[in-house]
């Protein structure tokens, strides 16, 4: 092939390529049910203290690879898949796979680093680990020193910046992840059931409420106090108001807004969670002790990502649970947790409802010229085809969970390992985002007055708001006793 990309048409554009290889990681992930494992030979990282032993295999059907030929498989594997993509985006595929081997490997770099027992162990695992202290932040640190190096490569290292330009895909990569974590929430929602209905029935109520009213402040407060374009609010108001970097990236695409919009409000998304990873599970313990399911559902609604937010569950659990045995009162443990994962994954299941609203809004009012009638090919070019692989694993799943509980176990142990993928493609997704984040030109696009925005209405509304309906929905339920 020639040094420069294909004129041609691509065959797919990036949606639906990220729609074909996020099915493709769930349909490898299910050779379980036919009696083969396809993909146990992943590699996993755990919390580390040593670095050796920290990468294996996430299969015991591979117990005997080493943790760096898992790697070099992992690798392997993904290069021939996103390499299959770029000839079908008519890129230069050599110059994608040569980018592709730096984009992976120092991302994967900065996940083990990330998972270091001093940065990610929470404080109920920190016994097991054998350390003392640690901050607490989970290995989703490592998406922050991801998004670090992205910068630092972006900023000071030009030309190496260019050299690897064709493989920085921040949003095939995230859609991606998406898709495949459809089916990661299908098995928590399967699994979360069996919760007591009224929860489940508290949760979504509180998660309606949380949409309509979160939502549209934040879109109102970037709009008539910060002048920010619709194009910038809306991906804005989804990405603080309901779950972060999904939400940012389908508003984004609903909307038509150009790549560098979402990929900034992701990067601050990541960044606060980790700030209210290490203070709401705290505040929850000092003030809501005895009202332990309020606390869980706050976490759920308040924190951004679905890892942060399930991780401050744990470390408000953990907390809460001291504080009661203090008292006398030792609760069944994983309800604080549940209700946490519960508000959460309900959050996210409602992306692809949202998506297809604003895509019919954007058609329909915002951009629509007077006297023409709204066309469904209009809404169909707006919505995010991405969506459908999304909404299409967790369905799947939860279909398997509620229709054969007796293979949850099974569809657990399969998601588990599409999972690694997704969180592969997800710091993929912020290492690349840093590399095409120059800060002069963020500052120029805004980014000052976005993270205001963000402040403001994170810390002065969302977080205390989520507070109040949690307190509606869940005041006086509490965990059974153990």
């Amino acid at each position: 092939m020639d040094e420069t990309t294909d004129a041609r048409p691509p065959r797919l554009n990036e949606d639906w390529l990220s729609v074909c290889i996020g099915l493709f990681i769930f349909l490898l992930s299910l050779g379980p049910f036919c009696g083969v494992d396809l993909l146990g030979w992943e590699v996993t990282t755990s919390i580390w203290t040593t670095p050796m032993g920290a990468l294996k295999a996430v299969s015991k059907s591979y117990a005997g690879w080493s943790g760096l030929v898992s790697l070099a498989a992992t690798f392997i594997f993904l290069m021939a898949v996103l390499g299959l993509g770029a000839a079908s985006l008519r890129l230069n595929v050599k110059r994608f796979l040569s980018g592709f081997t730096v984009v992976f490997f120092v991302s994967y770099l900065c996940w083990f680093l990330g998972s270091w027992a001093y940065i990610a162990a929470t404080p109920d695992k920190r016994k097991a680990l054998g350390v003392a202290w640690s901050m607490s932040l989970t290995p989703e640190a490592g998406f922050i020193v991801a998004l670090i190096a992205g910068l630092i490569v972006a900023n000071f290292l030009p030309r190496v910046t260019v050299s690897i330009k064709e493989a920085i895909r921040p949003e095939l990569y995230i859609k991606t992840a998406i898709v495949v974590l459809g089916g990661f929430l299908g098995v928590t929602a399967a699994e979360q059931l069996r919760l007591a209905t009224a929860i489940m029935f508290q949760g979504v109520c509180a998660i309606i409420v949380a949409y309509l009213v979160f939502w549209a402040v934040v879109y109102y407060v970037a709009r008539r106090f910060f002048g920010f374009s619709r194009e910038w609010a809306a991906p804005l108001a989804s990405g603080i108001s309901i779950c972060g970097v999904s939400a940012a990236i389908a508003t984004g695409s609903a909307i038509k807004a150009r790549p560098i919009v979402p990929i900034m409000v992701s990067s601050l998304v990541v960044i606060f969670a980790v700030v209210e990873l290490m203070a709401l599970p705290f505040v929850a313990q000092a003030f809501l002790s005895h009202e332990p399911m309020v606390a869980g559902a706050w976490m759920g609604l308040a924190v951004k990502t679905d890892g942060a937010a399930v991780a401050s569950g744990a470390i408000t659990e953990a907390l809460i649970q001291a504080r009661a045995l203090s008292e006398g009162i030792r609760y069944q443990p994983g309800w604080i947790m549940g209700v946490s994962a519960t508000v959460k994954v309900f959050i996210d299941a409602f992306i692809g409802v949202w998506a297809f609203l604003l895509a019919w809004i954007w058609s329909a009012k915002i951009e629509h010229r007077t006297g023409q009638r709204v066309r469904a090919r209009e809404i169909w070019e707006r919505f995010p085809k991405f969506i459908f692989g999304y909404m299409a694993t967790f369905l799947a799943v939860l279909a398997i969970g509620l229709l054969a509980p007796g293979l949850l176990g099974k569809t657990k142990a399969a998601m588990g390992e599409a999972n690694i993928l997704r969180t592969i493609f997800f710091v993929m997704t912020f290492f690349s985002i840093g590399a095409v984040s120059n800060f002069r030109k963020l500052w120029e696009e805004g980014i000052g007055r976005l993270a205001l925005v963000y402040i403001l209405c994170l810390f002065g509304f969302i977080i205390w708001v989520g507070l109040a309906i949690s307190w509606l929905f869940f005041h006086g339920i509490r965990p059974p006793l153990a």
